[in-house]
């Protein structure tokens, strides 16, 4: 009810500035909230009731809400994918906690020092945030991302009070820093906008190209204070987090707008000092956000010549670069193609990709490499050491992959994203709870007898880490463009709600600790739509589909999508079946150097030794080339004994010392029982002569290999002789994590004959 008393109000005086800020958020806010509709209001709790717990009526793309013109699938809002029990939601809940106990004012501290204000009595958190390190101030941008991101998923309203809380105190350091520009205070700022835990200084200094460690990426911090806020207005509604973070892009474009292109390029030259993390993103949306030239122009100061131009050609030249200084410059490079249609940005970043995947990638999706540096390509082996995959590179190459996605469909985006979501993602957290600690990696290395470090607080990997957990719903499904199909790219526990398709799916599943591999899918409402499954890289088994008990014909190929395209009603069911498989994995530069993988799950083996292993498995080896008749299982869930030793799921986070790589010997010929006395000689690829043999395999029995035809015959397995030759069509490509795989479809040189009609009107997508 209005009150009935009135009081006098005397407008405030403004500036020209003020007007021109006013301008450009009566512009920015119906465009941000026509991309973004949760930033519309739609994403509170309150709407969220009408279409599920934890849920809102906002997803990216729906109703007349625009996307890129060359995207041709697009993801839900976050808040329209609630996740149920798993691995994933453990894990989520434990930095959720971190996040709800964790001091904001701790956060706030450096901001609050460098502006001049009160900081309540709060220190800083520590690690890389000290009140004279020179990266002050990012970990506030990941923590407040992963505030927002967690109200998105959640709805909870203590996630968004505390984010709002951050955006109403560093808009005050904003103010306080504005206040001073024009000023002799040797602290004053070039330009009204600013906005650090830390003098101008930094920036001056990258501009007369000082080096790390006389400063520390000061635009790498810019990136995630300004992320932050951007998430703040995406995912709660914060109209003075957009404000704030236009006065930044403003502040940006008057640093680097007037720059020449020479000096650029030397700035972003510079091993870290120069790194920028994603800065050209950010500026990309504030241009679609108010189609302000400035913002597009400060986007493309990013550009990262040497690198970008070698990329738009196809060179790979990343050798020796510093894998998370680069990585998200390709997303910008995306961004930037999004909003100009200009195609070598678009270029830049799909060549990139294919650069890292599979050439630069182990066996759970992190990055080969010298400690942060990126190795050359196809040496994995190699490069095993005890500083291995940090993880913000694959958190950043998981945000790469899903927008190649969305402007392609093509499934290799996906099926990486699953590789390194169920690998190092999964396994990046420690299981146990901490209000202090958010108990994550850095590193996940994989040389013998490892161990995972966790904790993290206030360093990059800390931050993204939080992220990441806040945000496990965003690629489980995604629509086409026109809403006709909708992509199941992720196996996991979940409910999407579809107002606009009057729908709501519901997916069960044990995934990835069924060995079933059994997921099901439960419709609610009625429509037509092309519902794609993605069939796994790893699915040497089989792929079925059964469509309210019938199973359905239907073309499955590993690393593809198949298609139901009908008619769907309230209480159809759809249930797959991909049952987990034990599949070796090779090395690119050693064949001898092998991993295990059981279905989407790397196997690490228990040892505290700082050797490799020695497996020998041919010995036990079924004509059917079954593994588990050589890796068999034990009485725990997901373990296995070979060889004397245990291997068990590398989710499993402890710090007890692993082995993710182990070394294959077979001297001897053997088969089965029967020994020979023949030395088992690699050839020149380092491929031995059993090797060879058993890549021709599964066999039917003792004279024919699994797939049928005549020795030498066009159709069958054999052909050629295999000594010291690698087998005809054996795999020369690899699968997407820098390896052979050997017992995984469509890598196997013999795969099983399987049905090839389609559903009726269901086709497999070829895209």
């Amino acid at each position: 009810m209005a009150s009935a008393v009135t009081e006098e109000f005397t407008m405030p005086e403004f500036s020209r500035r003020d007007a021109l800020r006013l301008t450009a958020l009566a512009t920015a806010i119906p465009a941000f909230q026509a991309m973004f509709p949760t930033a519309a209001g739609a994403a509170t709790p309150a709407t969220a009731a009408a279409v599920g717990e934890g849920s809102a009526a906002g997803a990216v793309g729906a109703s007349a809400s625009p996307v890129p013109s060359s995207w041709v699938v697009k993801p839900f809002d976050n808040t329209r994918v609630t996740l149920a029990p798993s691995l994933f939601t453990d894990n989520r809940d434990r930095v959720l906690n971190f996040l709800h106990a964790y001091s904001a004012d701790r956060m706030l501290a450096v901001f609050r020092t460098n502006a001049g204000l009160d900081t309540l009595g709060s220190q800083p958190p520590g690690g890389w945030e000290t009140a004279d390190g020179n990266l002050r101030g990012h970990y506030a941008g990941h923590f407040l991302s992963a505030l927002c991101l967690a109200y998105a998923g959640t709805g909870e309203p203590a996630h968004k009070e505390k984010a709002d809380y951050m955006v109403t105190a560093l808009g005050e350091c904003q103010d306080a820093l504005g206040a001073l520009v024009g000023t002799d205070d040797p602290a004053a700022p070039s330009h009204v906008g600013y906005l650090a835990a830390y003098p101008e200084t930094q920036y001056i200094r990258l501009e007369q190209y000082a080096t790390y460690p006389t400063i520390w990426a000061p635009w790498y911090t810019c990136h995630m204070i300004m992320r932050g806020l951007l998430d703040a207005y995406q995912h709660t509604g914060n109209h003075k987090a957009l404000e704030i973070v236009l006065g930044m892009g403003d502040w940006a474009y008057s640093r680097l707008g007037h720059l020449p292109r020479t000096q650029l390029d030397r700035m972003w030259k510079i091993y870290i000092a120069g790194e920028y993390n994603a800065m050209p993103v950010v500026m990309a949306d504030l241009y679609a956000l108010t189609k302000d030239e400035k913002y597009l122009t400060t986007a493309k100061c990013f550009d990262n010549t040497y690198l970008f131009d070698a990329a738009v050609a196809n060179e790979d030249t990343i050798d020796g670069e510093h894998a998370n200084q680069h990585i998200p410059q390709y997303q910008g490079y995306l961004e930037i193609y999004e909003q100009t249609g200009e195609r070598e940005y678009f270029d830049a970043a799909k060549n990139f990709w294919d650069m890292v995947v599979p050439h630069r990638t182990y066996v759970d999706g992190g990055m080969a490499g010298s400690g942060e540096i990126f190795g050359a390509r196809d040496v994995i082996a190699s490069t095993i050491q005890k500083s291995n995959a940090e993880t913000c590179c694959v958190y950043n190459m998981l945000k790469l992959s899903r927008s190649l996605f969305f402007h392609t469909a093509d499934p290799k985006y996906m099926q990486y994203y699953e590789r390194a979501l169920y690998g190092q993602i999964l396994s990046s957290r420690q299981n146990t709870s901490s209000d202090t600690n958010p108990l994550l990696t850095y590193f996940v290395p994989v040389n013998p007898g490892a161990r995972r470090s966790y904790g993290n607080l206030g360093t990059c990997c800390g931050g993204t880490g939080l992220e990441t957990h806040a945000k496990f719903q965003d690629s489980v499904y995604f629509s086409s463009r026109d809403g006709s199909t909708l992509y199941v790219n992720l196996y996991l526990p979940s409910t999407l709600h579809w107002p606009e398709r009057g729908l709501t799916v519901t997916q069960s599943t044990q995934y990835p600790t069924d060995p079933t591999g059994t997921s099901s899918l439960t419709v609610t409402g009625s429509g037509h739509l092309d519902l794609r499954l993605r069939v796994p890289y790893w699915a040497e088994q089989g792929f079925t589909v059964r469509l309210n008990g019938v199973r359905q014909r239907i073309d499955a190929k590993p690393g593809r999508y198949v298609s139901l395209n009908r008619r769907w009603r309230t209480g159809d069911r759809v249930e797959i079946a991909a049952p987990f498989t034990l599949r070796i994995e090779r090395a690119l530069d050693d064949p001898a150097t092998q991993a295990v993988a059981y279905g989407p799950v790397p196997l690490v083996i228990r040892s505290s030794a700082t050797a490799y292993q020695n497996l020998t498995l041919y010995r036990d080896y079924p004509l059917s080339r079954d593994l588990s008749s050589a890796i068999r299982p034990t009485g725990e869930p997901m373990t296995f004994t070979t060889n004397g030793l245990t291997l068990a799921p590398f989710y499993i986070n402890t710090t007890d010392n692993y082995h993710v790589y182990f070394k294959r010997t077979e001297p001897e010929i053997v088969f089965g029982a029967t020994a020979t006395g023949i030395e088992n000689r690699p050839g020149a690829e380092g491929l031995t002569f059993l090797d060879e043999v058993w890549d021709r395999g599964p066999f039917r029995n003792r004279g024919r290999p699994g797939a049928g035809g005549h020795r030498g015959q066009p159709g069958s397995c054999g052909g050629r002789g295999t000594h010291g030759r690698r087998a005809p069509h054996a795999d020369q490509s690899s699968g997407p994590g820098g390896h052979r795989l050997l017992t995984a479809s469509p890598y196997r040189l013999c795969p099983a004959p399987r049905p090839v009609q389609a559903v009726p009107g269901g086709a497999v997508p070829r895209s």
